[in-house]
């Protein structure tokens, strides 16, 4: 009665292998009905499946050439790791992009650069670079501020992010002087190791919500009087992503926490509308922003996508005549991406950065109202040439968020939407988020941001300023593509930048709304 034992004992590896095989050949011809490939081709059309599987692993690594990929190409993200870890991050034997190519930005540097003397406070701490406008100046609120960094966390909320991942950023923020922006997810305790913060209200109001998911001053309030590092307030119209639509946190992503900071059920998705329930008309969210700037005493902007522009000619014209509206506007470019979204969304909806942000900026500037605003923005453009550009068309600050995920050791797997990130950035699974070293990880998001901001201030230099701010829309010139070649930016885009009342770095570094003051000075 051993006998099959006994044969069973006496078939060698191979044989276990083959058996193995005719089984899935089995399996695949006459049980599975779903896949047509390994129906038709038992066996080796897994083969196919496992290929695509692993397939942008291979382009990333193996086939894409270093400027190829999208939407961080290897260089781009190579130059973001070696700045993170402080290593080499120069380049050698020239360029190897194409400088002809359609969009490619030049920088027009200065017969003599700017100097930067023993009693400038450049000279001892070459990382300082704070904004050169004060949020809420212009309206007068009650609580004043000035970033202490001109780069800064863009909005992502702790949900979407791990809690490692929240946690390295805000105290990365703290370390590099920079503020972190909540988004819509509400105020987590991951949001509270000692950075300044920038809290979001998006359409589900998630922290700050009643019952039924409508917006609660009471609960705003509180929120603010609890946690002073709260020192400003926006309100998400849109993002790049998705503009027009709500986002989407899957069930499997939400725990306990998430639920009780956000204020919603577990075991369904949190689906946050397209449209506020707060306001509905232009004249209803200059209402709204005033309302919150008043019962908070904090700075109040807005953040959108842009598309059509009737409604920000309305606000402008409304802020105009009453002098009353937002004190900063984050405007976020159609190619930004940390918000899982729909192709037809992320691939065609709302305009590039470089195009949104112009059109909006000349609406403000025909209106005589551009200098009463901080203009930020937010789009692919942690990278210092790009940050330049940015400064010369009118930004006053940058916001980056793919790129502060790359500096904790995001390796753009585009996983975010599966809770599967396997660098434990973008997931709730506590087996993946263990890789992240928070002490380690901080360090280096704030050794980006410093590396960032002396590089930037490097070509302010080269080109004679002294800050950013004082880049004009004719230091910069873009190729067009067609005859002329290249256009300075002002001929591009058929505006010229209003000046900002920029006197000096060390006015910057005395003024008493200066944010980030607990930064570590290298």
């Amino acid at each position: 009665m051993h006998a099959p034992l006994l044969f069973l004992g006496n078939i060698p590896w191979w044989g276990w292998v083959l058996i193995f095989l005719v089984l899935v050949a089995i399996r695949d011809v006459f049980v599975q009905k779903s896949h047509t490939i390994s129906h038709n081709f038992p066996i080796v059309g897994h083969l196919r499946y496992l290929l695509e599987s692993i397939g942008p692993e291979l382009r990333q690594y193996l086939v894409a050439n270093n400027r190829e990929e999208l939407p961080f190409n290897r260089i781009e993200r190579g130059w973001i790791y070696a700045s993170a870890k402080n290593e080499n991050n120069y380049e050698s034997f020239g360029t190897d992009r194409d400088i002809y190519s359609h969009q490619f930005i030049f920088v027009n540097n200065a017969f003599i650069p700017f100097k930067v003397k023993e009693n400038h406070p450049n000279y001892s701490d070459k990382y300082f670079l704070p904004c050169a406008k004060v949020m809420g100046e212009y309206h007068k609120r009650k609580k004043l501020y000035r970033p202490g960094s001109v780069i800064n966390i863009s909005a992502m909320s702790f949900g979407s992010l791990s809690a490692r991942a929240v946690t390295s950023m805000n105290q990365g923020a703290k370390k590099t002087g920079a503020y972190h922006n909540t988004g819509e997810g509400g105020l987590s305790p991951y949001h509270s190791n000692g950075a300044d913060v920038v809290f979001q209200i998006g359409t589900g109001y998630f922290g700050i919500r009643d019952d039924e998911g409508n917006f609660s001053m009471a609960k705003l309030k509180k929120l603010v009087e609890d946690n002073p590092f709260v020192r400003a307030i926006e309100i998400k119209l849109s993002q790049g992503a998705k503009p027009g639509k709500g986002g989407v946190l899957p069930a499997q992503k939400i725990t306990k926490e998430i639920s009780e900071i956000r204020h919603v059920p577990m075991g369904k998705d949190v689906i946050s509308p397209a449209a506020h329930t707060a306001f509905s008309t232009v004249k209803e969210l200059v209402n709204f922003v005033e309302d919150i700037a008043r019962e908070t005493g904090l700075p109040v902007g807005i953040k959108a996508a842009i598309g059509k522009l009737d409604e920000w000619k309305e606000l402008a014209e409304l802020m105009k005549k009453t002098g009353k509206g937002p004190d900063f506007i984050t405007i976020d470019g159609g190619e930004g991406g940390t918000g899982a979204a729909p192709p037809s969304f992320a691939d065609h909806v709302s305009l590039p950065w470089v195009y949104g942000f112009s059109d909006v900026y000349r609406i403000f500037k025909e209106m005589d109202i551009a200098d009463r605003i901080v203009f930020i923005a937010s789009a692919k453009l942690g990278f210092p040439a790009k940050a330049a550009m940015a400064f010369a068309m009118g930004a006053d600050c940058i916001n980056v968020a793919r790129e502060a995920m790359m500096s904790i050791g995001c390796i753009q797997a585009q996983a975010c939407h599966t809770n599967r990130c396997p660098s434990g950035v973008a997931t709730q699974s506590k087996w993946l988020q263990r890789g992240i070293n928070i002490p380690l990880k901080s360090d280096r998001l704030a050794q980006y941001f410093d590396t960032f901001r002396k590089e930037l201030l490097e070509i302010t230099h080269a080109c004679g300023y002294e800050h950013p701010c004082q880049f004009t829309m004719y230091d910069v010139d873009i190729s067009v593509g067609d005859r002329n070649l290249t256009q300075t930016l002002a001929a591009t885009y058929q505006y010229n930048k209003v000046k900002v009342p920029f006197e000096s770095m060390q006015k910057l570094k005395d003024c008493p709304y200066l944010g980030g003051k607990d930064r570590e000075i290298h």
